[in-house]
């Protein structure tokens, strides 16, 4: 039995009005694993420090719906948090916010993806050699779509970093970082995340408004073949246990199973 420290991503404000980053991490894992213990950190509440970590299993930094870039002054919580966690040696899983906080960290670049926000879906995503071998991606196939919502994205990955998927959008869609003592997988897109969830998120989050129009296929796309026709997608690859194949092999990761 595993436990899970998941780093919320969000503001304690953001998360007192149901804007939660862990929320669909919460529901993955019952899923994916019932017996796997949860705990929940906040940096912007209150330091994350090595007590948090104590017993210990895995940690996953969440996504975010935060106005500013992972490397802006209003995000040293969570970089202080990433230091701490990424030094520890512990398994470390990062959703979009959170890939893009440990390759900043760790010394690579993020910004502003030039193509603008990736929102819904993430398209014809495409396996690098090292992706088609690396344990992280098993069971995908080259072109899969996946749930995804993100304004910044990975645009300069650290050294020692293997790039294992991209598409077209954002180039650097997962990442593996296995060296000295680190052992991080992460992706841009949402694997905890259903289409219903970024449809919630459009609806009701300032950042990714201008894409409200997605959200009624977004809220009906995982039982409505038509509406996930129109995301570029089909029903059974955006339901559970399909969406959140890299999760399900991180927590394998974690577990040595």
């Amino acid at each position: 039995m595993a436990t899970i420290l998941i780093i919320e991503g969000n503001t304690p404000d953001m998360v007192a009005a149901g804007h939660a980053g862990a929320n669909g991490f919460i529901g993955t894992l019952a899923a994916l694993s019932p017996d796997t213990r949860v705990r929940i950190a906040n940096p912007y509440a209150k330091p994350v420090g090595n007590d948090d970590l104590r017993d210990v299993d895995g940690v996953i930094f969440t996504g975010s719906g935060v106005s500013w870039p992972v490397d802006a002054a209003e995000g040293a919580p969570q970089r202080a948090a990433m230091e701490i966690v990424l030094a520890s040696g512990r398994p470390i899983w990062g959703s979009c916010n959170g890939l893009q906080l440990a390759m900043h960290v760790l010394g690579g670049a993020v910004g502003a993806s030039p193509a603008g926000m990736e929102v819904g879906m993430a398209l014809d995503i495409s396996l690098t050699k090292a992706g088609s071998e690396h344990p992280m991606m098993a069971g995908r196939v080259p072109g899969f779509g996946a749930p995804c919502i993100h304004r910044d994205e990975v645009q300069l990955l650290p050294d020692g970093a293997v790039l294992l998927a991209g598409n077209d959008h954002s180039p650097v869609q997962s990442v593996a970082y296995e060296r000295a003592g680190v052992r991080f997988w992460g992706t841009q897109y949402h694997p905890e995340l259903s289409s219903r969830d970024i449809g919630i998120y459009v609806r009701d989050r300032g950042i990714f408004s201008d894409h409200i129009g997605l959200a009624e296929d977004l809220g009906a796309a995982d039982s409505n073949e038509a509406a996930a026709a129109r995301l570029g997608t089909h029903p059974d690859d955006i339901v559970l246990p399909a969406r959140s194949r890299e999760l399900a092999n991180w927590l394998q990761f974690v577990t040595g199973g």
